[in-house]
């Protein structure tokens, strides 16, 4: 069965490549920047009010808080932060937000445990692997059903993390996996409400992982069937062709944690190829965005279905968190701005008369015949000046991930954006987590940072 080889994976003696290492590390170092972020903004505020309310014991800290709760707790939190700003990581191949389940499991239970760096980095692996694996033997097809991978994804993933943590065996793990996968799902009715549950979901997702290793530990049991079927995940919630054996392909050798990517804009991985393609044509042609008047794109029918469906009104979001599932929306402040940061998506920019203006000229077709993953699809546009010149833009792939990784720099400057001052000393805990004997130090400076007062110029970085 799947999942038991999985758990076996997962809890047995692992030797994680270095490259492999360090790429766990951006991603942890990512995470931590976007929760301080959301904290900053009281962007997850519901999420951080029902955790400290639950209480329990004082077993780990809410990530960007001095607040200690039970672990569960903690996880529930800090996931909704991770992802409350949809500025964290992205594995195209399984469309699902890996950091935002990997790095709450993995701190809280972490924390709990009194586990060393070296330790919580390995689980954190171990959590990457589950959640990009799991959701790309499925591309697309949870969201073409209406879930939300990340969620559907990310229980196992954190029922993974803490299954390590907590030193459970193989046998028990594999019930943890069979356990979270009757709580997996995550509704994608938000798109057209503007409602928060997406923020949610990772937090609901760590929650439920650690609930899921805690009920084995104590002696529940899950179907090991949960990947293979009859009635597993797949069974139940995927919509189209799926590949559960596409998990264990090259596990341990293929790591699919160095193939996520990191936003450079806080909206829609979705968004981001046309975004890019409407940035280079300008660039190239050194046009005046006053003069832009329309734009029309070329877009991945997975990525129509979710950030140009026309079933909302995608020129005038109905929140924030619309505006950043909607194509034409955040192409026009691109356009015009030339950059898009976490004041794009504020409650009163959605009333920018320029911006919806350009939006609703923005216009598309989407792509027929064979496609690759939508979050790895090449942006196409054309831009039209009041003049009537048109001009092309083109990227191969959305910046950030794949053969157009974020460099370091472009992470670190990203992160001061969100922490603000403590950003080097918190790269530098990060760096050195492999040799630190606890979590205490850096959780202590994400709560610092997220209490520290920006610096005007790096508030929208």
């Amino acid at each position: 069965m799947i999942a038991s080889e999985l758990a076996a994976w997962a809890t047995g003696d692992l030797l994680v490549p270095v490259p492999v290492d360090d790429a766990a590390r951006r991603h942890l170092l990512d995470g931590i920047g976007t929760a301080v972020a959301a904290a900053r903004l009281h962007a997850a505020a519901p999420a951080v009010a029902v955790a400290t309310g639950l209480g329990g014991p004082a077993e780990s800290t809410i990530v960007g808080t001095d607040t200690r709760v039970g672990a569960a707790a903690a996880a529930l939190a800090t996931g909704t932060l991770v992802h409350a700003l949809d500025f964290d990581d992205t594995h195209a191949g399984g469309l699902v937000h890996a950091t935002a389940v990997v790095l709450p499991a993995a701190f809280a239970v972490g924390e709990q445990t009194r586990a060393n760096g070296r330790e919580v980095l390995t689980a954190a692996v171990v959590g990457y692997e589950v959640a990009c694996r799991v959701a790309a033997a499925a591309p697309h097809a949870f969201h073409r059903g209406g879930l939300h991978a990340t969620m559907v994804a990310g229980v196992f993933s954190s029922a993974a993390v803490a299954s390590r943590l907590m030193g459970l065996d193989a046998a028990t793990t594999a019930h943890a996996l069979g356990i979270a996968g009757s709580q997996a799902g995550g509704l994608l009715a938000f798109l057209g409400t503007g409602a928060s549950t997406k923020q949610l979901h990772p937090g609901f997702a760590s929650h439920a992982g650690i609930l899921a290793a805690r009920l084995a530990a104590a002696g529940a049991t899950g179907p090991v069937t949960v990947f293979d079927g009859p009635h597993g995940v797949y069974d139940a919630l995927a919509t189209g062709p799926v590949d559960p054996a596409a998990i264990l392909t090259g596990l341990g050798k293929v790591w699919e944690t160095e193939a996520i990517g990191i936003k450079p804009w806080p909206t829609c991985q979705l968004a981001h190829a046309t975004m890019a393609a409407a940035q280079d044509a300008l660039a190239r042609s050194g046009a005046d965005p006053s003069d832009v008047v329309g734009v029309h794109a070329q877009v991945h029918p997975d990525s129509a279905s979710v950030v140009c469906a026309t079933d909302r009104d995608l020129s005038r979001p109905v929140s924030p968190y619309a505006a950043k599932f909607s194509l034409p929306w955040s192409v026009a402040a691109m356009v015009l701005d030339g950059r898009v940061g976490t004041d794009t998506y504020d409650e009163r920019a959605l009333a920018r008369p320029d911006v919806t203006e350009l939006a609703a000229a923005v216009s598309w077709d989407v792509l027929t015949g064979p496609q690759g993953a939508a979050a790895d699809a090449a942006g196409d546009v054309e831009l039209v000046l009041r003049d009537g010149t048109r001009l092309r833009g083109h990227v191969d792939r959305s910046p950030g991930g794949g053969s157009s990784p974020l460099s370091k720099d472009a992470l670190l400057a990203k992160l001061a954006g969100n922490v603000g001052p403590l950003a080097a000393p918190l790269a530098d805990a990060v760096e050195s987590l492999a040799s630190a004997p606890d979590l205490d130090a850096l959780l202590t400076l994400a709560a610092r940072a997220a209490s520290t007062d920006l610096i005007p110029s790096e508030a929208h970085a």
